[in-house]
């Protein structure tokens, strides 16, 4: 399982910081976690950046390690 890392609204959204989740790929991962913690997320999500091992990725097909860590971090405001 990935370990899901949330941030600001994202955490918020989902009602955690963290958590740990299967998925095969990238756009699997996102439809799980839209599963999981509803249309709030789902919005949150859509404006998110996300990080794969520290990297910004978008491609769903991108395949996802069991033990990966995933970021997801919505804009932030502040200078």
């Amino acid at each position: 399982m990935a370990t899901v890392r949330y941030f600001a609204a994202a955490a918020e959204a989902a009602g955690t910081e963290s958590e740990r989740v299967a998925a095969d790929d990238l756009g699997s991962l996102k439809a799980r976690l839209v599963d999981l913690h509803g249309a709030e997320l789902a919005r949150v999500l859509s404006r998110s950046s996300v990080l794969h091992e520290g990297q910004y990725v978008s491609d769903p097909s991108l395949p996802i390690a069991h033990d990966a860590v995933v970021d997801v971090l919505p804009p932030f405001a502040g200078g």
